[in-house]
């Protein structure tokens, strides 16, 4: 079986490279942004014409359907980029071309229905471009990158295999590239332990185990709340196009990469140590995207990163032999007794009570360590990468 890892690296660039990498993704986001004008304009075309020959019964020329794809639009920029976008000529071809393949995989998803419409990318938000694997060559703690050179990297390529593209994309002030690799077998397995766990999911702790373990997130949002309003602040009284506007964008996106650094570091060691720890991990399925619906919940929700922790713990226990279990959604793990079955009311059993007594069989339960031990007996749908 084969698997695809990527692996996220630190560069070092100079001042002239750094400058390269903010004019490719500028390309990028240019020809992202070209495509997906064009794409739309087309499609109205395309729509209007059929339209038109629908009301007055013609049938329709297939001959005049000019139905948008990525192939289509990389050729058309092609054509006219050397006179209407000569500046693209200065970087690496790959980063206009595989922008409009994102895009063309952009529209497949959501023609499939697993993601929302396309939107167009902003600068300072979607910063990056990408790599084909024959247009960039990796040597110990360096990458060479087309038109610009070898450029240093902070550590070595983790994985050994087949590596099938790069994307070099900017967080907070820092460069990185990610790198992915395709695996032909994983053996790094990781000794049996012979026991299984249960995890219920919340806000004020992040994970409970069925063996009574509670463990808080550390809540970096919360904890900086203050001074990202405060900068934040600070930046829509700075002069648009000032250094000291620049200065404060800096200052934000600086604190922005640490929330999301110290988030990603503690998701990171405890899916690890869960993963190391236990054989078999059973978790709820919860629904991310309707609970950050409530507007009094969704930012301490979207402090915790659930959908993270859940990411990186199925591919970890996929990775090292292990297993993941998920319980099925509408499965009432709060409200069921461990001991005895019995299922309480939702009156009875509001979201402030954290303690109760099941009135068929007396047992005294804590909320969440009752719904971990029912998440372990009943999960059963295994879930893989």
């Amino acid at each position: 079986m084969t698997v695809i890892r990527g692996h996220i690296i630190r560069l070092d660039p100079t001042d002239k490279q750094a400058t390269y990498f903010a004019k490719a993704c500028g390309v990028a986001r240019l020809a992202y942004n070209w495509a997906l004008a064009e794409w739309q304009t087309q499609y109205q075309a395309d729509k209007a014409y059929r339209d038109d020959c629908l009301a007055n019964g013609i049938e329709i020329d297939t001959s005049k359907l000019n139905k948008p794809s990525q192939g289509k639009l990389r050729k058309q920029l092609n054509a006219i980029k050397r006179t209407q976008f000569p500046f693209m000529l200065e970087v690496t071809k790959c980063s206009p071309q595989l922008a409009i393949m994102q895009l063309g995989d952009a529209f497949k998803r959501f023609f499939k229905g697993e993601a929302k419409y396309p939107k167009f990318r902003k600068k300072g938000v979607d910063d990056r471009f990408s790599l084909s694997n024959d247009q960039f060559r990796i040597d110990g703690k360096r990458i060479k990158i087309p038109n610009l050179g070898w450029v240093k990297m902070r550590e070595n390529l983790r994985h050994t295999g087949k590596i099938l593209s790069a994307k070099v994309f900017k967080r907070g002030e820092n460069w990185f590239v990610s790198i992915a690799v395709e695996l032909e077998t994983i053996t790094n397995h990781l000794p049996k332990t012979g026991k299984a766990v249960g995890i219920d999911l919340g806000i004020t702790d992040l994970a409970v185990l069925s063996d009574g373990t509670k463990i808080q997130a550390p809540k970096p949002l919360k904890h900086q709340l203050q001074k990202l309003k405060r900068l934040s602040k600070q930046l829509s009284r700075k002069q648009k196009g000032s250094n000291n506007r620049a200065k404060a964008k800096a200052k934000l996106s600086r604190l922005h990469a640490k929330i999301g650094n110290i988030r990603q570091d503690f998701s990171h060691k405890l899916t690890t140590q869960l993963v190391k720890s236990y054989d078999v991990i059973c978790i709820e399925n919860l629904n991310v995207k309707g609970m950050v619906q409530n507007r009094k919940l969704s930012r301490a929700i979207s402090d915790l990163g659930f959908y993270e922790f859940k990411r990186q713990l199925i591919y970890k226990a996929n990775q090292w032999g292990k297993v993941v279990k998920e319980v099925d959604r509408f499965y009432p793990s709060s409200k069921t007794c461990s001991n005895c079955g019995f299922i309480m009311a939702k009156a009875d059993l509001t979201l402030n009570v954290r303690n109760w007594q099941c009135p068929s069989c007396h047992k005294q339960h804590d909320r969440d360590v009752n719904a971990s031990i029912n998440i372990l007996n009943n999960a059963t749908k295994v879930l893989t990468v």
